[in-house]
């Protein structure tokens, strides 16, 4: 699971220094988690990401964006809590979440958002 950088983020994201309205920029959907080493539910979170990203390995790339070293990267998404969970489908807007989500609403959400079976 890689962790993303503003850089990186860009190049695989969204370029929100160069666009204003949402271009999506990777090659699949793509799930990303915002999270900080001290929160305990992102802990929670993080197993279940590691179970979707095998099941999913072909159809969804997962991410991981560490809010304490890439503090403008969460600013600019306006992070207030974590973890939140930002649901990329390749042509439509994304979708955030808050909170520990159990691995069920997570596979809801790719079905439904991502449009991935």
């Amino acid at each position: 699971m890689e962790h993303l950088t503003q850089e990186t983020f860009k190049e695989k994201v969204f370029n929100y220094e160069k666009n204003k309205d949402w271009k999506f920029e990777g090659d699949k959907p793509c799930i990303i988690d915002f999270y900080a080493d001290w929160c305990g539910p992102c802990k929670m979170v993080a197993p279940v990401l590691e179970e979707l990203a095998k099941e999913y390995e072909d159809k969804v790339n997962i991410y991981k964006v560490n809010t304490e070293e890439q503090q403008e990267l969460a600013a600019a998404f306006g992070i207030r809590s974590i973890p939140s969970i930002l649901f990329c489908p390749e042509d439509d807007k994304p979708q955030m979440a808050m909170g520990a989500l159990p691995k069920e609403s997570f596979i809801k959400s790719i079905e439904d958002v991502l449009k991935v079976k």
